[in-house]
C-alpha cells in the first residue's frame, strides 16, 4: 500500500430468531439523537432527531417516486437550487450469501462465516458521491452561493440550513480543478451522515449512508464470486482503481466498467463508509437464520466499516467481502486539538455513496442511521471547545 433489520434499541447485542440485530442506543443523557441540556431538557433540532421526523415535501423530480418495488426506476436527482445532479439506480430486493468462503484466495477470519441475508429493495448512487456535490455543504457553497445571488431561501434551503453544521472540513485535500468528477474524501463517518441528513432537506428524499448488508449485496449484484465480474483479479483493470493502475489520486468517477446492476466503482477509486460498527465476529452471531437487513449500530467512534478498497490498495483488499475498520490514525496530521470531528486529514482513500431505501422507516428505526447520541455528545464537546480556543485573549 502507498499509505498505509431493521434493529432496535436494547442493552448488549443480540441476533434473535427473527435475525435482527439489537443495540444500546441510549446514553445516560438522554435518548439518541436529542441530547441533553444544561438541566437535563432535551433539544428539539434537526441535527438531533430522526430525518424522517422533519423531511420537506419532496423536490420534484421525474421517476423518484415508486410505491412498490414493481414501480422504482433509475432517476437523475436534482439538488435544488444548485444545479449539481447525480444518479440513483434501483436495486431489487433478494437473499444472499453474505462473507466469503473459507478457500477464497487472501480472505480474513472477519469475513466469514458465510450467512444468508435478506434486503429489501432500495436504490444507490450510480457513483461515489463527488467534489462536485459533497462541496455545497463541507465548503458552504450553497449558502455562499444564494447568499451572493439574494435568493430568497425555498423549503428545502430552510430545511438543509437547520441541519448544517459549520466547519465541515479543516483544509483543502485536493487542489479546486483536480476535485471536478473525482469522489469527495477525508470525511468523518459523521462527516458522511452529516452529508446525507443535509440532501436530504434539500431534496426531500430520505438519504443514508448503506448498511454492510446493503453494501455488499449491491456490490455482488447476484454474484457469488471474489468480485462482481469473476475470481481472477487480473481483470480487475476493467472495473477498478487500485495500487498498480492509479497515480496518487482517487480517478474520475464512472471511468471503468460497471457491475452487473449498473453500480460504478464498487470495487477501488475509493472505499466507502457504511454505518454499521466494525465488529469482527460479527457474522458469528447469526443462529442460522436468514438475517433480515442486519444492522451492527455505532455505538463507539471507531472503528467502523469502510468496504470496497481504494486506489491505494492491492486487488485483495477490493474483493466484494473484504471488510475495512476505520482508524484514529486516519486523523494523525489533524492540527487541531481536539481533532475534527468532521473530517480525517490522512484519508484521502475513504468516501462515501448514498442510498435511498424504498420504505421510509420509521422513527424508531431510522434513529440508528442517523448520528447517534454518541456521535453528538462529542461533537457538541468539540464545539465547545473550539469556540472556548476563540475566545481566548490572545
Amino acid at each position: 500500500m502507498k499509505s498505509s433489520t431493521h434493529a432496535m434499541a436494547a442493552t448488549g447485542v443480540l441476533i434473535s430468531c427473527c435475525a435482527y440485530v439489537v443495540l444500546a442506543l441510549f446514553a445516560a443523557s438522554g435518548r439518541a439523537g436529542e441530547p441533553a441540556g444544561p438541566n437535563g431538557e432535551t433539544k428539539e433540532d434537526p441535527r438531533f432527531t430522526p430525518t424522517v421526523t422533519w423531511l420537506p415535501e419532496p423536490f420534484p423530480v421525474e421517476d423518484s417516486a415508486a410505491t412498490c418495488e414493481a414501480e422504482m426506476k433509475a432517476y437523475t436527482e436534482q439538488i435544488s437550487g444548485t444545479g449539481v445532479t447525480f444518479d440513483m439506480v434501483p436495486i431489487p430486493g433478494g437473499e444472499f450469501l453474505m462473507g466469503s468462503p473459507a478457500d477464497e484466495p487472501k480472505r480474513k477470519a472477519d469475513e466469514g462465516p458465510q450467512h444468508r441475508v435478506r434486503i429489501e429493495p432500495f436504490w444507490m448512487g450510480k457513483y461515489e458521491v463527488t467534489w462536485n456535490e459533497y462541496a455545497l455543504l463541507a465548503d458552504r457553497l450553497d449558502f455562499d452561493r444564494r447568499r451572493q445571488q439574494r435568493r430568497r431561501p425555498t423549503q428545502w434551503d430552510e430545511a438543509a440550513d437547520a441541519v448544517t453544521c459549520d466547519s465541515m472540513i479543516i483544509w483543502d485535500f485536493m487542489e479546486e480543478e483536480k476535485r471536478d468528477g473525482r469522489p469527495a474524501t477525508n470525511m468523518s463517518q459523521l462527516g458522511a451522515k452529516m452529508y446525507c441528513k443535509w440532501l436530504s432537506a434539500k431534496t426531500g428524499r430520505y438519504y443514508r449512508l448503506p448498511t454492510e448488508a446493503e453494501w455488499e449485496y449491491a456490490c455482488r449484484a447476484g454474484t457469488a464470486t471474489a468480485y462482481s465480474f469473476g475470481d481472477d483479479p487480473t481483470e480487475l483493470d476493467d472495473y477498478g482503481w487500485y495500487y498498480d493502475n492509479c497515480p496518487d489520486l482517487p480517478e474520475r468517477v464512472g471511468l471503468k466498467r460497471p457491475n452487473p446492476w449498473g453500480l460504478y466503482d464498487m470495487h477501488g477509486n475509493v472505499a466507502e463508509w457504511t454505518i454499521d460498527q466494525y465488529l469482527p465476529d460479527f457474522y458469528g452471531r447469526s443462529t442460522g437464520e436468514v438475517l433480515v437487513a442486519p444492522l451492527a449500530a455505532v455505538q463507539t467512534t471507531y472503528p467502523v466499516v469502510v468496504r470496497g478498497g481504494s486506489w491505494d490498495d492491492d486487488p485483495d483488499k477490493l474483493r466484494s467481502a473484504a471488510r475495512r475498520a476505520s482508524d484514529p490514525d486516519w486523523s494523525m496530521q489533524d492540527p487541531q486539538i481536539p481533532r475534527h470531528r468532521l473530517a480525517h486529514t490522512d484519508a484521502l482513500f475513504v468516501g462515501f455513496r448514498v442510498v435511498r431505501p424504498l420504505v421510509l422507516p420509521e422513527e424508531e428505526e431510522a434513529v440508528l442511521y442517523d448520528a447517534t447520541g454518541a456521535d453528538w455528545e462529542r461533537f457538541l464537546e468539540y464545539e465547545r471547545e473550539c469556540q472556548e480556543d476563540v475566545s481566548k485573549p490572545r
